[in-house]
């Protein structure tokens, strides 16, 4: 697994000694990770279990769990997220997309590792760095622009202007209300038969991965932020937003200038109308409408 950083845990618990050189989150645990969990999300506690050595950031109104103290390094706080984030400030990790060597193919810049599958038509003025792998068959716009990790399937289209890769604000404050910005480590999945309208922008996830299901259709000028999951067939329309960890089942229907709110699930099939804003779940099938939807 690959290694972002090297930090040994004693900064924060003293008779422990080992490192951590990656971030990791609770739907995909991992060795030597630094990770953190709140309050309301310790029916996932059991995450821990599936890893070794690790940082864990722990809400101090919960009692440590004998395990993870033998297993981890735990470090007991107040606001483990605001902590979470500090961890990255105060060891001056940053992870910004890397300075690559290119070439120029038709007025497009091709980053020399970035791997194309066969029949692509890529247009003058976009950018693909190294780390990007496209399959068959894709349409890439001018202008635009593919940014860190990116997997992207066959038939997949993605039109003028639009960014994929782009950094999702995962942000907390200090005690003076300072930024404490988390750097982005995550990536971006596009599944086959997807089409991504112009002037899009879809964030990398800031750990593990924003993913676009298979026959997604996104239109123009959408914002899709980190950690987001889109399931298969769903319409999204020009001008909507989904915040980070907000997600949708299969063949979901968002209409234009809808906001969906961080870590909210709309369900199959379900309809978000014309200018809604979601701040609660959204059952199977339902249509919901207005600000707050209902």
């Amino acid at each position: 697994m690959k290694e972002y950083f090297k930090v040994c845990v004693s900064k924060y618990v003293s008779e422990k000694d080992f490192e951590v050189v990656r971030p990791a989150s609770l739907n995909n645990p991992k060795d030597n990770a630094v990770m953190f969990i709140i309050t309301n999300r310790m029916d996932e506690v059991s995450a821990f279990n599936k890893c070794r050595n690790c940082l864990i950031f722990w809400p101090k109104d919960v009692q440590i769990l004998d395990e993870c103290k033998i297993r981890h390094a735990v470090y007991v706080c107040e606001d483990p997220h605001k902590e979470y984030c500090r961890f990255f400030f105060d060891n001056k990790i940053t992870y910004p997309p890397a300075v690559e060597m290119f070439e120029m193919v038709n007025g497009a810049y091709i980053c020399k590792n970035a791997k194309i599958g066969e029949n692509c038509h890529i247009f003058p003025g976009a950018y693909i760095g190294g780390d990007v792998e496209i399959g068959d068959n894709c349409y890439i716009g001018s202008g635009v622009r593919l940014m860190g990790e990116i997997h992207i399937g066959n038939n997949v289209e993605i039109r003028e202007n639009s960014v994929i890769g782009a950094d999702g604000l995962s942000t907390d404050r200090d005690e003076e209300g300072r930024a404490l910005t988390m750097p982005q480590f995550g990536g971006v999945i596009i599944e086959d038969d997807v089409k991504i309208g112009a002037l899009t922008v879809i964030a990398r996830g800031a750990i593990d991965y924003t993913i676009l299901k298979r026959g997604t259709k996104i239109d123009n000028s959408t914002f899709i932020s980190h950690n987001v999951v889109v399931g298969e067939d769903t319409f999204i329309v020009g001008e909507s937003i989904m915040f980070g960890s907000s997600s949708t089942g299969k063949q979901v229907f968002i209409s234009g200038n809808s906001t969906v709110r961080d870590g909210r699930h709309i369900g199959d099939k379900a309809t978000v109308g014309m200018g809604a804003v979601v701040v609660k779940n959204v059952g199977h099938g339902a249509i919901v409408k207005g600000n707050p939807a209902k």
